[in-house]
């Protein structure tokens, strides 16, 4: 609603008659006008080094709408893998492609990350368990050399994984957890590529760290895709539920936050780097959308 600026200042005057004889009056007067009624200040939306407010946006196929979780081979952008939630499938496509391949390495089944590390392709399930299959045998249609590891982890929800090429570390972030306080903190656990008995000291996200910066969240903390920036070493969490992506030093020191628009991601399940440190996003898709995943260039300086 338009007014006239007499009028404002009729109203406001009747308003705050204790600044009627002021000297400073029209000053502040004309500060309330110009900016009183502006939007409240939004959350910055560009994280150190990428600016969220401008993506490539690149749509998957209707076979990955459920797309839940992507990885690179060695950082090379060139062919995106991919799962989706409910089927044993990998799917291997180009940024920009819509055909794509897949092969089939397990029965349906609820799916949420994965990793590929030294040659292999690890997949994260829900309740903590890893399936694992060599990265030359998805030129198949079917995968029958799969290994499985099994109560490997506490008991609970797990969504994001990161594997690390250099020593075959896997990093796996706690989503719903009994032993966890997911409003205080929430816990981490490395394996090895080379021996799922070898688990090395647990690590620890400090959810008041998050909510310093992010302010105040009912669920708590519940992360659902995990990377690291191969640039900066940072690790950046995504959480699908909170809307939030969330920074962290190399020892799991929370830097900062950024929200993620509802409007650009409806459902942010995937995360990944290239090895030009340029962000990748996936989201899955909805009654008005595709699934997608989205590119964020890295900002240089």
């Amino acid at each position: 609603m338009r007014l006239h600026l007499t009028t404002q200042v009729v109203l406001l005057t009747k308003k705050h008659m204790f600044l009627r004889h002021s000297k400073y009056s029209i000053p502040l007067l004309l500060t309330v006008l110009l900016f009183g009624c502006s939007p409240e200040n939004k959350k910055e939306k560009t994280l150190s080094g990428y600016d969220l407010d401008t993506p490539e946006k690149f749509f998957m196929p209707e076979s990955i709408f459920e797309i839940s979780g992507i990885a690179f081979n060695k950082g090379n952008a060139d062919t995106v893998y991919a799962i989706q939630d409910e089927e044993g499938k990998l799917f291997k496509l180009g940024l920009g492609v819509k055909k794509q391949l897949h092969t089939k390495f397990g029965k349906k089944g609820d799916y949420e990350d994965l990793a590929i590390v030294n040659g292999q392709v690890v997949i994260l399930k829900s309740s903590g368990a890893m399936v694992f299959f060599p990265l030359a045998a998805t030129d198949q249609e079917e995968i029958d050399s799969v290994t499985e590891w099994k109560h490997v982890l506490p008991k609970g929800e797990f969504e994001s994984l990161y594997g690390e090429e250099t020593t075959g570390n896997l990093y796996i972030l706690c989503k719903n957890c009994p032993s966890d306080q997911a409003k205080e903190s929430l816990s981490g656990y490395i394996l090895n590529l080379d021996d799922s008995t070898k688990q090395s000291t647990d690590f620890r996200i400090d959810v008041k760290q998050i909510k310093e910066k992010a302010g105040k969240m009912k669920t708590g903390f519940k992360p659902s895709g995990l990377a690291q920036n191969p640039i900066t070493k940072e690790w950046f969490i995504i959480s699908a539920i909170n809307k939030l992506i969330v920074v962290t030093d190399s020892n799991w020191k929370v830097k900062e936050t950024a929200q993620l628009e509802g409007g650009k991601f409806n459902q942010p399940e995937g995360i990944a780097f290239d090895n030009a440190g340029n962000l990748y996003i996936s989201n899955e898709g909805s009654d008005v959308s595709e699934g997608n995943i989205l590119k964020f260039k890295r900002l240089v300086k």
